[in-house]
């Protein structure tokens, strides 16, 4: 029988030969045993019932060929709040949740405390970022939208699970809202933004397996920000704000393009906890 500690280091070896995280055998041994860090800590000399042991040792496989940890456990960690994923959703990442402070601090700061908006984030994905908007300001009228179903059908029920009302529609960027004659406080996004020719130098971690419309837009990554900028002026309320997550270095590119079609608007970059230029915040009506 294989002890806890022996199934670690016979992970770690093959992952380091595989070249991947050495540390995701630690993750999903953790899931497998539904343990903690501590308590696995604590019972390394255990030994590994035959299931777990195999049920771990095919997801090592298969996280060795590529498939992100995240889609194996089915879950990732965003805002303090479990989110369920799978290929039809972007995994959440840790700078996305500086962008949703972001917003909220500057809700709170341009437009009062308590009052009612109506917020739409774009291309939702998974749900993280409006959900996670919903819960933390109950009083704000969340929307969501994104072109595939797929990704709509988990963001619903992520939403359902953690109890968040949030309003979902399907429909390519603003387009929805501008038929339906919509308009909106806040618009909030984390749009696909990588040049397509940045494709050959990614990990086949994300290239394989997250879906590439929620990752690639066009030869220079500008793609749906050309388009927002065109119709924004549609849907944004006369005060109003819009926050965009970019890719490092297109911060002034973006802020060119909302400039030209907000002449008036105070646009601002923010830089994310590693120092890239990582959001991009507009105000506009705002004294």
């Amino acid at each position: 029988m294989t002890k806890i500690y022996e199934a670690l280091q016979w992970a770690s070896s093959f992952l380091k030969e595989k070249e991947r995280d050495e540390n995701a055998g630690e993750l999903l041994l953790r899931f497998f045993l539904q343990m903690d860090r501590t308590k696995m800590l604590a019972n390394l000399r255990e030994e590994l019932d035959i299931e777990v042991e195999n049920r771990f040792h095919g997801a090592v496989e298969l996280h060795g060929e590529g498939t992100p940890v995240q889609y194996i456990i089915g879950h990732e960690e965003f805002y303090g709040r479990t989110f369920r994923v799978n290929e039809c959703v972007l995994i959440p990442r840790p700078e996305t949740e500086e962008l949703v402070l972001g917003a909220l601090t500057r809700v709170s700061q341009r437009f009062g405390g308590d009052q009612s908006m109506d917020v739409v984030d774009i291309g939702t994905g998974s749900g993280a970022i409006a959900i996670s908007l919903k819960l933390e300001r109950p009083e704000l009228s969340v929307t969501a939208s994104d072109i595939s179903e797929g990704a709509l059908a988990v963001a619903h029920g992520n939403a359902e699970r953690l109890g968040a009302d949030v309003e979902f529609v399907k429909g390519d960027l603003l387009q929805p809202f501008i038929e339906a004659g919509r308009k909106f406080d806040v618009v909030i996004s984390n749009p696909p933004y990588i040049p397509l020719g940045d494709k050959v130098d990614m990990s086949v971690v994300v290239t394989a397996h997250e879906p590439h419309t929620a990752l690639f837009a066009g030869e220079d990554g500008l793609d749906l920000y050309r388009q927002f900028a065109e119709e924004l002026p549609i849907v944004l309320k006369e005060k109003a704000m819009v926050g965009f997550e970019v890719g490092a270095g297109q911060s002034k590119a973006v802020s060119g393009l909302l400039q030209k079609a907000f002449p008036e608007a105070h646009i601002e970059t923010v830089y994310d906890i590693n120092g890239k230029d990582r959001m991009v915040f507009m105000e506009i009506g705002v004294d």
